[in-house]
Order: structure tokens, then C-alpha cells, then sequence
């Protein structure tokens, strides 16, 4: 903790805000990155002759290293000791440095026709690519959480959280509605796979988004270069003011009083389920679109992107009240609340129309809004700040498991579950039609999970004193 003798540059409102408005580009390429894809699914079964197996390959690939070979764990102990400039650029470097890679198999399409290690050679290539980058978001995500601590602790950090996740989100929101447009716009004479044989064709040019997203992404790295600058200013300012420092270094046996943590646990759960049900399930929304409310693939992406929009707005709000009236843990089980709805109706195989759709979509996004702006607030409260950075990574390293496997497991059930794929005709092109019951019942199996979890949080804050109930701004 620190006692302030002097102003130091955070309690400049003017520089704090700017500096998160300056890391928040990062994160908001990062965002666009991770699921622009998502909309392209159709295309990648009819350009390059994926299955829903393979893609659903690609997308766990995401949590490969991050979970196996525990680099997500390493980075936040690199935070911890090595800061968050060094972090920072590390981790937005390497985010680049994916995405380069993962462009370069889709652009590639004569990979799609080879396997390697009994996978098509595309899907390996390209999910090597979204491997590396999901190490540089991830170890981004809690660079950006310990700044904002950083600088905002006392002051309004809910809604600071609340804030970047709101811009990071706009990448999504971008990932939905803008790939399959310039698929189309930037569409050629290229090579694709037809019955399994490589044949020159007219379609869309699947790389194109993905090429947008790289600049995105380097633009995101040269931000943070003035980030950089911005912090050690900070640091220098809180020199100057006289600030003491009473926090003890960071230390590995540090990581054994995380992990015997109850609060700890009950929130990386809670983490695990909420975005099990969420994100994996937005890789699938455009396609969920196309099949149970035939929607056009052009267009199906516009849906989903609601999802992203509604929390530009809501997820803000809900941080402010969040800084100002608590109720933490409450937040948190009516978002898992909503969540259970969303993905039961969305199971029924009634309610076909596009409006239910949009109204579900809305309804997620409230959900979406409710349960980060609450909880990753909540874990300062629960973690001593010298250890947040390995707190944060061992709770990204617990969710990424969810991230990487249910994307997998989601495309092999509809594989399974689908076994004779009706094929639908559109402009020349065989378009699967799957049924999504049995997907979206795992989805509210998660958050069923989820509200049970926050109920538990919500009583072990009573025992213990967290304070998850109580405002987080200190008159």
C-alpha cells in the first residue's frame, strides 16, 4: 500500500484516463483479432474445406501455450517482477507476431489440400498462429488490469475496468459485422478446395480481414511504446511526491498464498464458466445465424456483433455503480442468471425467428456487461497488489482451459450430433446446416454452474470481509 505526502501523476484525472485510453487500443486490436474469424466459418468450410472439427481445432488453439506449456502463468510472474512496460511490449509484440503467422496460412490455401500430424496443414499452421497470439493477449489482458490498478486504486477503477473493456469490446464488435464485407470487397480469382482438389475460383478472399486485423495490431504495439513513456513518468512523479512504498516484493512463495486462497478460487471458477458460456460461444454465433434462423452469411454476423455493442455502453455503467454503491457479488449472479436464459431459449427448438435472436443477443450482452465489470474489480480486494499480476495470469490460466476447450468440444458435437449434414445450395456453394440444441445446452449447463459459484462468492465475502458488497471509490 502507499501513503501519499504529494500529488503524483495519477491523481491527475486528465492522465489517467489518458493513459488507459492509450492501452486500450492495444486490447481493442487484440479483441478484433482473436474473433474475426468467427464470421468467416462458412467460408472456411466452402473455400478450404473445413469441418466443424477443424475449425473448432483452430479455435482452442488459443489456449495451447497459455495452458500446457503454462506460458500465461510465466508471464504474470514476469509482471510481477519485470513490470509493466517491459510486460506490455513483450506481450503486444508476440501478439503480432501470431497474427503474422496465422495470415499467412489463411492466405495460403494450397496447405489446405496437405496434413500434418494427421491434421490438415492449414488448420495447423493457422492455429499455431492463434496459439502465439493468444499468449500475447492473454499476457496483455493482465498487463492492462494491473495499470489500471496501477492507477486508478481509490479512485474509479470499476469504471476505468469498465471503460477498456467497453473499447477492447468494439473490436469484437468490429470482428462480427466488418470480415465477411471485406472478404467480399477484396474478393478474386484465387485457389480454393473443391472435393478435396485445389481449382481456381471467384470468391472471397478469406486473408483480407485478417490482414486489417495485423495492422490493427501493429498499431496497437506502436501505442504502447507511448504508454511506455506515459509510466515512467508516473513512477517518477511518484518519487517526487514522496510516496512510500510498504508492499513487500513479489516472491514465488507468494504463489502458494494465492492458490490456498477460498476467494481466489471461487472467482477463477466463476471466470472459467462465465466466458466458457460466452466467448466460445461468439466463435459460433455467426453460424448459429446462418442454421437455426437462416439468416444470410453476409449478414449473419450483424447479430452477434449487437452483443459487443450493448456492452460499450452498459459495462461502464455498471463499473460506475459498481465504484459508488458495490454490490460486487450480486452483479455477478444475475449476470450468470441471464446467462442460464439466454442459452435455454436459444436450445429450444422453437422461436426460430431473428428477433428472438436479437432480443437473446441483447440480453447476453447485459450479462457480458454485468459480471466483468464486477468481478475483476473484485480481485484487488482479494489479492495484495504486490501479487496481482501472478493472480490475474493464474486466473487467465484457469479460464484459458475454458477457452480452449470448449470451442473444441462445441465443433465436435456438432459434428457428431450432425452426422448426415444437410447441404443447402447458395450461389453454387454447399453451405452445412447443423442443429444446435445439444451446443447451446452445454452453454447453459455452464451457466447454471456459474450462478451456483457466485452464490458461494458471494457468502465466503460475508465470512471473510472482502468487501465485494462495498463500494470500491474511498471518501
Amino acid at each position: 500500500m502507499t501513503e501519499a505526502i504529494s500529488n503524483s501523476l495519477r491523481d491527475s484525472k486528465a492522465a489517467r484516463w489518458g493513459a488507459l485510453a492509450i492501452i486500450s487500443i492495444t486490447m481493442f486490436a487484440g479483441y478484433f483479432l482473436a474473433d474475426v474469424m468467427s464470421p468467416l466459418k462458412p467460408m472456411l468450410e466452402s473455400e478450404f474445406g473445413w469441418s466443424s472439427t477443424n475449425y473448432g481445432i483452430f479455435t482452442s488453439a488459443y489456449g495451447w501455450l497459455n495452458v500446457f506449456l503454462l506460458m500465461l502463468i510465466l508471464g504474470g510472474i514476469i509482471l510481477d517482477k519485470m513490470g509493466v512496460r517491459f510486460t506490455g511490449l513483450l506481450a503486444s509484440g508476440t501478439m503480432v507476431l501470431g497474427a503474422s503467422i496465422k495470415y499467412w496460412a489463411i492466405s495460403n490455401p494450397t496447405l489446405a489440400t496437405d496434413t500434418t500430424l494427421g491434421i490438415h496443414t492449414q488448420v495447423l499452421m493457422a492455429a499455431i498462429g492463434f496459439a502465439i497470439f493468444g499468449v500475447g493477449i492473454e499476457i496483455s489482458g493482465i498487463t492492462v488490469s494491473k495499470i489500471i490498478v496501477k492507477w486508478f486504486k481509490g479512485y474509479e477503477m470499476a469504471l476505468a475496468m469498465g471503460m477498456q473493456m467497453a473499447v477492447a469490446r468494439m473490436g469484437t464488435l468490429l470482428a462480427m459485422a466488418a470480415p465477411v464485407p471485406l472478404a467480399m470487397y477484396f474478393a478474386n480469382v484465387h485457389t480454393a478446395v473443391v472435393n478435396g482438389q485445389l481449382v481456381e475460383k471467384m470468391g472471397p478472399s478469406i486473408s483480407a480481414p485478417i490482414a486489417f486485423a495485423l495492422v490493427l495490431l501493429v498499431i496497437g504495439f506502436i501505442a504502447f511504446f507511448i504508454y511506455a513513456a506515459m509510466d515512467r513518468k508516473l513512477d517518477a512523479s511518484i518519487v517526487s511526491s514522496g510516496e512510500v512504498n510498504t508492499e513487500e516484493a513479489f516472491k514465488i512463495s507468494d504463489i502458494g498464498r494465492i492458490i490456498t486462497n477460498k476467494g481466489f478460487w471461487l472467482i477463477a471458477t466463476l471466470c472459467v464458466l462465465f466466458y466458457s458460456s460466452v466467448f466460445p460461444f461468439i466463435k459460433y454465433a455467426s453460424d448459429l445465424m446462418v442454421n437455426k434462423y437462416g439468416l444470410d452469411q453476409e449478414i449473419a454476423g450483424l447479430i452477434p456483433s449487437l452483443l459487443p455493442l450493448g456492452t460499450l455502453f452498459l459495462t461502464p455503467l455498471f463499473g460506475g455503480i459498481y465504484d459508488k454503491k458495490g454490490k460486487g457479488a450480486t452483479m455477478m449472479i444475475i449476470g450468470s442468471l441471464l446467462i442460464i436464459l439466454v442459452h435455454f431459449v436459444f436450445s429450444l427448438p422453437i422461436l426460430n425467428t431473428w428477433f428472438v435472436a436479437v432480443v437473446l443477443v441483447i440480453i447476453l450482452g447485459i450479462a457480458l456487461s454485468l459480471v466483468p465489470s464486477a468481478m475483476w474489480p473484485s480481485v484487488p480486494k482479494i489479492i495484495p497488489e504486490n501479487q496481482l499480476g501472478t493472480a490475474f495470469s493464474l486466473i487467465f490460466w484457469i479460464q484459458n482451459w475454458g477457452l480452449m476447450g470448449v470451442p473444441l468440444l462445441i465443433g465436435y458435437v456438432l459434428d457428431k450430433t450432425n452426422p448426415e449434414v444437410a447441404l443447402a445450395k447458395a450461389n453454387g456453394t454447399a453451405i452445412p446446416l447443423y442443429d444446435y440444441t445439444y451446443p447451446m445446452m452445454i452453454f447453459t449447463t455452464f451457466g447454471v454452474l456459474a450462478f451456483i459459484v457466485g452464490f458461494m462468492l458471494k457468502r465466503e465475502d460475508r465470512v471473510k470481509g472482502y468487501g465485494l458488497e462495498l463500494p470500491n471509490i474511498k471518501k
